[in-house]
Order: C-alpha cells, then structure tokens, then sequence
C-alpha cells in the first residue's frame, strides 16, 4: 500500500514537474516573440519617421532670400534660424547685403525670390519691371534720426549746414527731402546732403569729423554713439513726419518677391509671411535673446542690437492694412517728385493679398 502511494506520489510530481517546465517554455517563447514584434515595431516606428522626416524636407520650397543689414535683416533672425535648425517650413538660404543695389540687381535678375528693399524702391521697380514684382508686406516703419554733438533743436537749425547720409534715390533721400521742403527748407540751396553708398560709411565720416551732422538708421545710430562720445540724437524724422498735414506714415522698408515666384508657390509665401510675422513679434519681445542672433548673423554686435532694437519700429503689417498704410506713404512721394515712386502709382496688382 504504501508502496503504491508513493508511486502514485511520484507520478504526480513528476507531471508537476513536467507541466511547469512547458509553461515556462510557453511563457519564454511567447516572451521572446514578444520582444520580437516589440523591436519590429521599434524599428517600423523609426524608419517611419525617417520617411516622414525625409518628405517633409523633401516637400519644401528653396527660397532665396535676401536682407538689408539693419532693421529689416534683425527682424528676421528667427527666422534665419528656424531655418538654420531645421525647424522651418521652407529652406530659407538667406543672405544679408549693406546696399539696397546690391539687393535689387539681384532680384531683377533672378538671383533671388524674396527681398527686403526701401518702400519707394519696390514701387520704382514694379515700374520698370512692368509688374514683375510685388510688394508682399511693410517690414520697418520711419526709422531715421538726425545726430550730431551740435545745438540742434529744429529742421531751421541744419540751414547752412551738411547733412551726411546714405540711401540716395531711396527713402532715407525722399523722406529728408519732404519734411524739410514741408518745413519751408529748401534741400538744394538751404542746406547740403552729402550721400555715402553704405550706412558704415556715413559712420566712419562723423568719427573722422565729430562735429559732423548725420542722418542714420538703427542700429547704426548707436554703432555711431559707441564710437563719438558725446554724440546726440537731434530729431526723429518721424516725428517730424507725423505732426506734419495728412495722414500718411513714414514707411521705410518692404519686402517683395519675383512675381513668377509668388504665382507658381502662393503656399509656400503664405507660410514665409506667418513665419516672418512671428519673426518680427520674437525680436519685440525678447530683445536680449534677438540680440543674441543679430551677433550669430554678423548684423551687429549683441550689446548694440539689445540698446537699438526698441528703436528701430520693425513692424509687420500685410494685406489690406498694408495696402492702404503704403499707398498713402507713396502718394505722399509722388506728390513731391513722381520719380521717387518710378513716374506713377501702382496699380492694385503691386500689393500682394494672401489666397
């Protein structure tokens, strides 16, 4: 009997034994398919972001873009860099020039898509171009400022006296020209204009002669002051503007894009607007880390960048509002010389309106 028992024990342990084992053979095999499928997954999930990855970079548009060195170029740092790290919506393969001839022989010639130039430029070349270009959005408004270490309180006060500047044939030339001839100031007999190609040339003549008088842009204004000790800002050129009859506003910068361009990648403009729109609110409202990216891209040094930013009124403004701020500032132009907008107004089809 107990013989038996023990027998019929030992079968049952036996089996035990024996299911246990199948078990955990199941469980391991089942574990290791597990692992399996689980690496498979990994491996699918990477190379489908590879692909995706892969097709977003492949689906989009190359757009070269050009920029004036100063205000218009600051205003599109984050952008610049978006594009830099990938993270944009087009490759953007950007360059930054010192004169607005630089810029328009460019355009003119296909070189580049986009451009940032002077308002009364665009207009003259929509002109000469019979409409092959097209303004897509007002990037600075008035941002000029007389200087000078001298008593300068009014316009009457730069009679008999010269004026350095850049920007001949171009706003900076037609907005000094307007509010001194609103002023009753004549700029050819009253007074003299001594124009520079380039902005860094009208700051290297007042610190050869620091009792010179300068008309300048931001950020070379303070360029300028950190280099003539002493040197003040006289006048705004706005807000002489503004106190004077009308209602138009001083613009000084645009960008407009080959018209061609624009037609065959409306998609592809739309979203430059809205990245260059959120550009412009970034270096706003965080001066210190725009400033940062105006050193990165060789604009201006941090520290000048973090002082001129506040003053140099990059703005975006497209569309209607564009429209109507810009044709009022050109009608202003052409009512003192049609030359300054190239002979006539444009027409409707100057002024780009997203699809």
């Amino acid at each position: 009997m107990k013989k038996k028992l023990y027998s019929l024990f030992t079968i049952f342990l036996i089996s035990t034994l024996m299911l246990t084992a199948c078990g955990q053979g199941a469980n391991s095999a089942n574990s290791k398919e597990n692992n399996k499928n689980t690496a498979n997954a990994a491996v699918n999930n990477k190379k489908d972001t590879e692909e995706n990855k892969s097709t977003d970079e492949s689906s989009k548009v190359d757009i070269k873009l050009g920029a004036l060195k100063g205000p218009t170029s600051l205003g599109l740092v984050k952008l610049f860099d978006d594009s830099d790290n990938k993270n944009a919506s087009n490759n953007y393969n950007y360059e930054i020039f010192n004169s607005p001839d630089e810029v328009v022989t460019k355009i003119v010639k296909g070189e580049l898509d986009l451009a940032a130039v002077p308002a009364n430029l665009a207009a003259v070349l929509y002109q000469k171009t019979q409409g092959k270009i097209k303004v897509l959005n007002i990037n600075t408004l008035g941002v000029l400022y007389i200087a000078s270490k001298q008593d300068i309180k009014s316009l009457d006060d730069l009679k008999g006296k010269t004026i350095i500047t850049s920007g001949k044939g171009a706003t900076p030339e037609y907005a000094l020209r307007y509010v001194l001839k609103q002023s009753g100031i004549d700029p050819d007999k009253d007074l003299t204009i001594d124009f520079k190609s380039e902005h860094t040339e009208v700051v290297g003549a007042l610190a050869a002669d620091e009792n010179a008088i300068v008309m300048l842009p931001e950020p070379f204004l303070t360029v300028a002051k950190t280099k003539v000790q002493g040197l003040n800002t006289n006048l705004s050129l706005t807000d002489i503007w503004d106190k004077l009859p009308g209602d138009s506003q001083l613009v000084t910068g645009v960008m407009i894009g080959r018209s061609d361009f624009i037609d065959e990648n409306k998609d592809a403009v739309n979203s430059f607007l809205e990245e260059y729109k959120k550009s412009v609110e970034y270096v706003n409202k965080n001066t210190e880390e725009a400033a940062k990216l105006s050193e990165k891209y060789d604009i201006v040094k941090a520290p000048i960048a973090q002082k001129a930013i506040p003053s140099c009124n990059i703005h975006f403004v497209s569309g209607d509002e564009m429209q109507k701020v810009l044709s009022a500032y050109l009608k202003t132009l052409f009512d003192q010389d049609p030359k300054a907008v190239g002979g006539k107004l444009p027409d409707e089809n100057f002024y780009y309106k997203e699809a």
